[in-house]
C-alpha cells in the first residue's frame, strides 16, 4: 500500500541535462511535501554530484509539468511527468 509521504513521478531529461544526470528518464518516489519546481530541483541536487552538476544554476534549466511549461516557483500539483531541458534559442 502506498504511503502519503511520497508520490511517484516520471522525470525526463533532455540534451545536456540528460548528459549530466546520466539518464534519459527515471521514475522516482519523491517526498509529497515538495511543493514547487524549485523544491524538486533542490531535492534532486542533494541526490548526488551528477544532479548537482545538471542543476547547478537552478533557474537556468527549463521544466514542463505534464507537457506544459512551468516556472521555478510553479506548484508541482499532481504532475505525473516532469521534464527538464536546457533553454532553447531560435535560429
Amino acid at each position: 500500500m502506498a504511503t502519503s509521504a511520497t508520490r511517484t513521478v516520471r522525470l525526463v531529461y533532455f540534451a545536456w541535462v540528460r548528459e549530466r544526470v546520466g539518464l534519459p528518464e527515471e521514475t522516482l518516489d519523491i517526498p509529497a511535501d515538495l511543493a514547487t519546481v524549485v523544491d524538486l530541483v533542490r531535492w534532486l541536487k542533494a541526490r548526488g554530484e551528477n544532479y548537482e552538476a545538471a542543476f547547478a544554476r537552478e533557474t537556468l534549466v527549463r521544466v514542463a509539468l505534464d507537457q506544459h511549461h512551468a516556472k521555478p516557483q510553479s506548484p508541482l500539483g499532481n504532475a505525473r511527468e516532469i521534464a527538464f531541458f536546457p533553454p532553447m534559442t531560435g535560429g
